[in-house]
């Protein structure tokens, strides 16, 4: 294939309710990357009320519960088209509320369950501490093996099946601050806690997502041309292993 004329579609789902804590920083960074690249990005900003078509890539962000409540019926209305997606090999990720909306409910306090996609085999309550604070973990499939971020959630996400955590947790509280892990995937369908924005600096896992996104659109392996990343690790390094 080619490298020339290559091309995704990404479809940013409810900003206007779930962008908490600069996490539209993840689309500007996707589109940033692609277009120093030469690939075309379609974009399409998915908000209430709207029909949701096929495409490469779907981000949604984090948001409080009132947020959630919003956007669960008619996120949840589109579910059965989003599955249909997760199985031909989209990439989802979801951040902090989008991840909880990626399991099967999120349960909030006093308050009846919302129910997820179920993109993931996954299930969050609400719990009674607040995690704030630095994250560093380790993954076992980037290189390098390490992402960081920020979290600020109360949300205890617990994770079952087939679905495997993100990675594990040097620094941070992660999914439950018991079990050691952070995030969570499923196929091409990935969800964590970590804000800051995520991609800005994490570009390895912007590029791995843009790779997975272009094998979807392509039918075969695309690796992305090689940027110069020199401002995006002095970022990821400045905060690798801070202390929480």
């Amino acid at each position: 294939m080619t490298k020339e004329n290559l091309k995704i579609s990404i479809a940013h789902l409810y900003p206007k309710y779930m962008n908490l804590y600069g996490d539209i920083g993840n689309i500007i960074t996707l589109k940033s990357r692609c277009m120093r690249r030469g690939i075309e990005v379609e974009f399409d900003e998915i908000n209430s009320g709207d029909k949701i078509s096929n495409h490469d890539l779907y981000f949604i962000g984090g948001g409080q519960d009132k947020q959630q409540e919003e956007v669960v019926n008619e996120l949840f209305s589109h579910k059965s088209e989003l599955t249909s997606q997760m199985n031909d090999g989209a990439v989802f990720l979801g951040i902090c509320g989008g991840y909880q909306l990626f399991g099967h409910y999120y349960q909030p306090h006093g308050k009846d369950k919302l129910k997820g996609l179920s993109l993931m085999d996954a299930y969050t309550v609400a719990g009674s501490k607040r995690f704030i604070g630095n994250v560093t973990i380790e993954t076992d499939f980037l290189t390098p093996q390490t992402l960081v971020g920020f979290e600020n959630h109360s949300g205890l996400t617990y994770l079952q099946g087939n679905t495997k955590p993100l990675g594990k947790v040097i620094v941070g509280n992660g999914n439950n601050g018991k079990d050691g892990f952070e995030g969570g995937r499923y196929k091409n369908v990935f969800g964590t806690y970590l804000h800051g924005s995520l991609l800005p600096k994490n570009p390895h896992f912007a590029d791995y997502l843009i790779s997975l996104a272009l094998e979807k659109r392509y039918g075969e392996k695309i690796e992305p041309a090689p940027l110069d990343d020199t401002l995006e690790w002095e970022a990821h390094n400045s905060v690798i292993r801070k202390p929480y």
